[in-house]
């Protein structure tokens, strides 16, 4: 008799595409989510992406009688279910804490009472800040949040306080956590709520950090979600992409079957358990060259990106993974080349319609002194 793996959120990005890959695994898949309109459109109906043996269960991680229904006869869990988004949950705050942090109170009490073999839960990149870097000098360094002042001039780059800027490098598990947004501190106590509540019950826990994850399937729609998707909105719409400060800044972009490999890995390694573990490429690119890359794929090459040169409240400079230990203990290794990842999102969007909110969002944030 298979396994099966409980998903919470997983008729949406990730979930659905790791939900491909447990049923061709041999694990049966059930899923529990309550297709938000911001993500699944204002119909709500069944994704029609997900697989017909998947079974779909339509109900809220915050409402305890719909998780404990979800977890019966289940033996292991992964917690996908999130609002997602920096910006948005600067202002969003009270339904950010709901969904993220009691949500997962919900999901745990319940698996106090249920115990599975194995709890793996999503957190974020978010939760390190600013990543990891270097002084002049050679010494590693952990830098602080940009003071208003200097990002209000338009001076975007990391620096010491005698002015000396620092050279990014990757960013491994053990730095500190550096929370600058309400999402980023909903992520960080997920998974510590998750590792501490599997210690203290038996539930052997896995955390991932996922860095900027792409490919297809991603909610367009979604002002708030990805950048490469909201990328692609605006270029599905014949509008060139909106990039903050000066597009210079450095992030992880990582192919979304590589996420839902980690994730399986997460379920099946002995030694990965009270572990986390960063997911990401390994690789660093910024955000302006994604932009042009994505507009080159596209067909669209002269929608040139639009430089704003503004600064988003919560947003971090640069940040990308060192993968060290998702490959040593994990067995994690990233297969999708990025120039391969971009083609295949490129071939998905060409049959995609997407309703641009890019600057209602942008707006929103303004109007409540987000941007600087």
């Amino acid at each position: 008799m298979s396994k099966r793996v409980l998903i919470t959120g997983g008729a949406g990005f990730i979930g659905s595409h790791l939900s491909d890959l447990l049923l061709a695994s041999g694990y049966s898949v059930r899923i529990l989510d309550n297709l938000t309109p911001q993500v699944h459109g204002s119909d709500c109906d069944r994704p029609h992406y997900l697989d017909p043996s998947t079974e779909l269960m339509i109900g809220d991680v915050r409402d305890r009688q719909a998780v404990e229904r979800a977890l019966r006869n289940v033996d292991a869990v992964v917690h996908l279910a999130a609002s997602v988004g920096v910006g948005q949950s600067m202002y969003d705050i009270v339904s950010y804490v709901q969904v993220n942090e009691l949500g997962t109170a919900v999901l745990l009490e319940a698996l106090a009472k249920q115990p599975v073999e194995r709890l793996v839960v999503a957190s974020s990149m978010s939760v390190y800040g600013e990543g990891l870097a270097r002084r002049r000098n050679g010494d590693l360094v952990s830098p602080a949040e940009r003071p208003i002042e200097q990002l209000r001039a338009g001076r975007w780059e990391l620096c010491e306080p005698d002015g000396q800027i620092v050279t990014p490098v990757a960013t491994p598990e053990t730095k500190q956590p550096s929370l600058s947004s309400v999402y980023a501190l909903n992520k960080y106590v997920q998974e510590r709520m998750a590792l501490i509540i599997g210690k203290a019950y038996g539930i052997p826990t896995v955390a991932l950090r996922f860095f900027n994850v792409y490919g297809p399937r991603q909610a367009l729609s979604n002002p708030y979600t990805g950048v490469l998707a909201i990328f692609a909105s605006r270029l599905l719409n014949g509008r060139p992409p909106l990039v903050f400060e000066d597009g210079h800044q450095l992030r992880d972009f990582v192919h979304v079957r590589d996420v839902a490999r980690a994730c399986l890995l997460a379920l099946q390694s002995n030694s990965a358990v009270d572990s986390v573990f960063n997911i990401g490429s390994g690789r660093s690119r910024t955000i302006l060259s994604i932009a042009s890359d994505l507009a080159r794929v596209t067909g669209v090459s002269q929608l040139t990106p639009c430089v704003v040169g503004k600064y988003r409240a919560g947003d971090i400079r640069h940040c990308f993974a060192d993968i060290t230990r998702s490959r040593a203990q994990l067995g994690y290794a990233p297969r999708v080349a990025f120039e391969d990842g971009l083609a295949e999102l490129a071939d998905w969007l060409s049959s995609q319609v997407a309703a641009d909110h890019v600057e209602r969002a942008t707006s929103e944030l303004e109007t409540r002194g987000l941007v600087a």
